[in-house]
């Protein structure tokens, strides 16, 4: 008899959605500050890329801070904009797409940005999750075409996917302070 080993490999279960805007004279103080409005600052964040894996549920971002622990290593997919520029618009966004199918995996995509605001911001965020989700089923998307205004879904192919974002934004300073806005998916073991 053969025995195969089992390998162990992480996985995340759960994922949350948080945002957080900072302001500081130092530009590193203002993003530690946009984290510590996201609730994540205590975490050692780890930048992973776009995909959210199979059956990887979404919880509440008051669930999953509850989950954190001061000093973990912690695996986000993170956008960050910052600026010290009086009056300009910033922001950060984080869309996600998520087939219809659980034991499909999706996408996140990272957006930032000057001078769009938020809804702008997460529009363009969800059009790029669903954009690299789409190439996986070897399909190219007209975003317009494909969106099911009633539904609020993208229908491609037979495959429905279902988008959202989390997005930031701010207005800088006058006083020449940084401001930067932080998005970010945070998965939970």
């Amino acid at each position: 008899m053969i025995l195969v080993s089992r390998k162990r490999v992480l996985v995340p279960k759960k994922m949350f959605f948080t945002k957080g805007v900072g302001t500081h004279k130092a530009e590193l103080r203002s993003f530690e500050l946009s984290l510590r409005d996201a609730g994540i600052e205590k975490c050692n964040l780890v930048r992973v890329s776009s995909i959210l894996p199979p059956e990887c549920r979404v919880i509440s971002r008051n669930e999953g801070l509850k989950e954190l622990v001061p000093g973990m290593l912690t695996f986000v997919v993170m956008s960050r904009c910052s600026s010290n520029e009086p009056h300009r618009l910033i922001a950060a966004s984080i869309g996600c797409a998520v087939p219809a199918d659980p034991n499909a995996y999706g996408y996140l995509s990272e957006h930032h940005a000057y001078g769009e605001n938020e809804k702008v911001s997460g529009d363009i965020a969800e059009d790029l999750a669903v954009s690299m989700l789409a190439s996986t089923f070897g399909v190219e998307i007209d975003e317009k075409e494909d969106w099911d205004e009633k539904n609020q879904e993208f229908r491609i192919s037979d495959k429905i996917i279902r988008t959202s974002n989390v997005t930031q934004s701010s207005v800088v300073a006058p006083d020449g302070r940084y401001s930067t806005v932080t998005a970010a998916a945070v998965f939970i073991f």
